[in-house]
């Protein structure tokens, strides 16, 4: 039970907050009002921001430096990337704190923040209360420039983020399982990942303003591109499938580096002509955009253990998305989330898929990806599971 000296539950939230193209800031603004409604609730001021033109008028803003009141939760935010960095002096001074953990993995966050915090000495104090000798051993590697693509996913680095936190909520439930390993002693808790319901989409009409045509087998990817998000291995699967005979197009929204490459890959396929790259999706546009697939893909592999919005993105647009099978995606019912195998086959896996779109059995998939969703991850749904958990913490404000 919420154990403050007021009677109501209150809230002093940081977050990324949009127009910062991050899923975490996208997430804040799409609960806020929801959260809002159960709850005080003051919202903290990133650094150099200024509120997009949308804000709601009855969430209360506060100066980045604000602190919390008598009574009030601390509620933290923490993705692995900088857009976090603002937000770990809290992390170190604040009571009644709880962690919201949207990545699993904070190796990154841990390396960005050292290299603006004091570098290399910085660094190896949070790999050692990370990862003990190991952690020690790694920061040396580092010093001498020797560092691998796994480092990340095998050093998570976790720990040094969590150790002051009273309570962490996350998404799913290995990531739950991860923690509580971790923290015996601190409160876990697993909410949805809140993603807004889209309003009624005209499929027909996204899909024209997209330049799809009605026949096409669509399958498209969401999100910051990056090599890790498997965009080539993807391109890979499309392209048997067209050799298959499948009328099939590849449309990729976001931006980031990964764009390059993959469009060098579809030249040497002989695929450019079944890429679209959208690049930026204006904000009003983006939420129903995903109707206009067939199927979703996120084939993220190593994952940071995020639970991630786009797919969930794809599942509230009632589009079933294929993800790679292993950890937190294995959480959601293969007929709405069919997997792709880790590896060599993911391609086949996802050329079996796009072969089998409108067959039989593929409106049920429609219909699940849309439960899924409405099980557990509306806005409203979601605040309200926050607000019970923050209600069964016993916090002390001494």
């Amino acid at each position: 039970m919420v154990n403050l000296d007021g009677d109501d539950l209150r809230i002093l939230w940081l977050s990324p907050l949009p127009p910062v193209r991050s899923g975490v800031a996208d997430y804040g603004m799409e609960l806020l009002p929801e959260l809002g409604r159960l709850a005080d609730l003051r919202v903290v001021r990133p650094p150099d921001w200024s509120p997009p033109a949308d804000w709601p008028e009855e969430i209360e803003l506060v100066p980045t430096g604000a602190t919390a009141e008598l009574g009030e939760i601390v509620v933290v935010h923490l993705g692995n990337n900088p857009y976090h960095e603002w937000l770990l002096d809290r992390l170190r001074t604040s009571r009644n704190l709880v962690v919201v953990l949207h990545d699993t993995v904070l190796h990154h966050l841990l390396v960005e923040s050292a290299v603006t915090q004091g570098g290399e000495e910085t660094l190896a104090e949070g790999l050692l209360t990370a990862h003990g000798e190991a952690g020690v051993a790694l920061a040396a590697a580092r010093r001498v420039g020797h560092h691998g693509h796994l480092d990340p996913f095998l050093f998570p680095a976790r720990r040094p983020f969590l150790e002051n936190a009273q309570a962490v909520l996350v998404h799913s439930r290995w990531a739950e399982d991860l923690v509580r390993k971790e923290h015996p002693g601190t409160a876990v808790g697993r909410v949805g990942l809140a993603v807004a319901d889209p309003s009624p989409t005209d499929r027909g009409a996204v899909r024209s303003r997209l330049g799809l045509t009605p026949d096409e087998v669509v399958i498209m990817h969401l999100g910051f591109l990056t090599p890790e998000k498997g965009l080539e291995e993807i391109l890979t699967g499309v392209s048997a499938a067209h050799r298959a005979g499948v009328s099939v197009r590849f449309v990729v929204v976001g931006e980031g580096v990964g764009i390059a490459p993959l469009r060098r890959a579809a030249d040497r396929t002989g695929m450019a002509g079944r890429l679209l790259v959208t690049e930026w999706i204006e904000p009003e546009l983006f939420p129903g955009l995903p109707a206009a697939a067939d199927l979703g893909v996120v084939f993220r592999t190593p994952s940071a253990g995020e639970t991630s919005a786009a797919a969930l993105r794809f599942l509230a647009c009632g589009v079933p998305v294929a993800v790679g099978g292993i950890h937190q995606f294995l959480e959601w019912p293969e007929i709405a989330a069919p997997r792709l195998t880790p590896g060599s086959s993911a391609p086949a896996d996802l050329a079996r898929l796009l072969a089998g779109v409108g067959g039989a059995g593929w409106k049920n998939r429609c219909r699940a990806a849309r439960s899924v969703y409405e099980e557990s991850h509306r806005p409203e749904d979601v605040a309200r599971q926050m607000a019970t958990f923050f209600n069964s913490i016993d916090f002390h404000s001494t």
